[in-house]
């Protein structure tokens, strides 16, 4: 059956399938505002032109007409809601500097979130749709292994068990033929190119060290003049580390070890953008109306300031000055013992706010300002990471991220007091986690899982 290539049509189809998303969620908002699906004002005809204008701009910028047969769902999710998060950044900005008070705040928000249902609901279909058209024979990709070895086996390996990445391996070649490579080695390498030109091949994988310098760069050349693309298997990925990354010193290149997803700058904005955004909008709809009425109500139970503040250790490890609801009488003890359960020094509206997690809200005022973010690992005070740093293995490392207001750990049931060594260690395990595999989806599954853990309620909640 022949291979046809439509790869060429997707960014098409992925552009037109988009706008279809953001048009129906804009028609399904008019009918929820207004009560009709066409709304005939000439306001918000300009305004469906505008929302398409910037997402065409926005799709091209973060390259949403491109997937790797490779990604995960998740990492293409991850890309979608970063561009939408640019999307309603650029949208807001204009907002803000047009003032149009006759346009539906409501209507914006069930236009995107409808516009978020639709494309993640389209992309997750397409997904699993073309990877299952791949299992049948279907716009698959060539390959050949140079250098037989256990890196080469276990690659081919990987792509025999995932055949929805569309990969078919048609042969190993290698000067030496070890005794269990026996009918696998279509010959040496010196026959790979007339191989390749016979068969078209798609893709060329060299594995090192079973090459010599000379040979991979006489292979780079023969690729690049016959636009075949290759690609160097290295030993480096025994190291363990996923996010293994190249940097270059003038013509020198070097793999950092030590990389993680936020040391990359876009992701640092994209985080950084949704989190002003969301910040700014428990700043303006909750905290606006809900710090004249919970100090009001501490103050008639206790003397003593509203909020708790207490220097905790944010990026890098430097400290910060961390808001919280004063939940307790004031006492001495507030920096240095930690609250127990049926704690004397806890007041009775401190209860309620520390079950609820309303006492950490003053925490978005952190984000806002730049200390914290709105997920990532809890910060402590600073006698608990002095305690804990030189028992456990890479304490420091959940230190390389800024603070959250929620992690990982505590959507998995870490909350309150450490009383014992595995509490903390739990908690460090998810932290180091959550450094060395951030995404924006997974931030948004956190937080879902963090007001599911609030609303069933926790026992370490006190």
């Amino acid at each position: 059956m022949p291979n046809r290539r439509y790869s060429r049509l997707f960014p098409l189809i992925f552009l037109l399938a988009d706008m279809a998303s953001l048009n129906a969620a804009f028609y399904l908002a008019n009918y929820l505002r207004f009560g009709q699906f066409i709304y005939l004002n000439d306001s918000y005809a300009t305004l469906q032109i505008v929302l398409n204008v910037v997402w065409f701009f926005i799709f091209y910028f973060a390259r949403l007409q491109k997937i790797n047969r490779e990604s995960r769902l998740l990492d293409h999710l991850n890309k979608v809601l970063t561009a939408l998060i640019i999307n309603l950044s650029v949208v807001f900005a204009l907002w803000f500097a047009a003032k149009p008070f006759y346009y539906s705040r409501q209507h914006l928000f069930f236009a995107y979130l409808f516009f978020t249902f639709f494309i993640i609901g389209w992309r997750s279909t397409w997904h699993y749709f073309i990877r299952y058209y791949r299992t049948q024979g279907y716009n698959l990709r060539t390959f050949v292994v140079v250098g037989y070895g256990d890196l080469a086996t276990d690659l081919v390996d990987y792509f025999k068990q995932n055949p929805g990445i569309g990969y078919k391996f048609l042969g190993y070649f290698d000067n030496e033929s070890p005794k269990e490579a026996s009918g696998k080695i279509l010959g040496p390498v010196e026959r790979i190119k007339s191989f390749v030109k016979k068969e078209n091949v798609d893709i060329i994988f060299c594995c090192l060290p079973r090459l010599y310098d000379k040979e991979v760069k006489k292979l780079i050349d023969f690729a690049e003049n016959n636009l075949i693309k290759i690609k160097i298997l290295s030993q480096f990925s025994k190291l363990g580390n996923k996010n293994l990354s190249i940097q270059k010193y003038g013509e020198i290149p070097i793999i950092n070890v030590s990389a993680i997803p936020l040391d990359n700058q876009a992701n640092q904005l994209v985080k950084r953008t949704f989190d002003v955004i969301f910040s700014g909008l428990v700043i303006i709809f909750i905290l606006s109306w809900l710090i004249p009425l919970i100090a009001l109500l501490i103050k008639l139970e206790s003397k003593g300031p509203i909020f708790f503040m207490q220097q905790r250790n944010g990026k890098d490890n430097s400290p910060f000055w961390c808001y919280k609801f004063r939940t307790m009488v004031v006492n001495q003890e507030a920096d240095s013992k930690q609250a127990t359960k049926n704690d004397p020094r806890i007041t009775k509206i401190g209860n309620i706010l520390r079950k609820t997690s309303i006492d950490e809200l003053p925490q978005f005022i952190n984000v806002f300002l730049g200390d914290m973010s709105v997920v990532g690992p809890r910060p402590h005070p600073l006698k608990l990471n002095l305690e804990f740093q030189p028992k456990i293995d890479r304490f420091i490392q959940r230190h390389a991220v800024k603070p959250g207001i929620t992690g990982l750990a505590q959507a998995k049931g870490f909350r309150g007091e450490t009383a014992a060594f595995s509490d903390m260690s739990g908690r460090v395990r998810l932290d180091r986690f959550y450094v060395k595999n951030w995404s924006l989806i997974l931030d948004f599954k956190i937080i879902v899982l963090t007001i599911v853990s609030i609303l069933r309620g926790s026992e370490n909640a006190y």
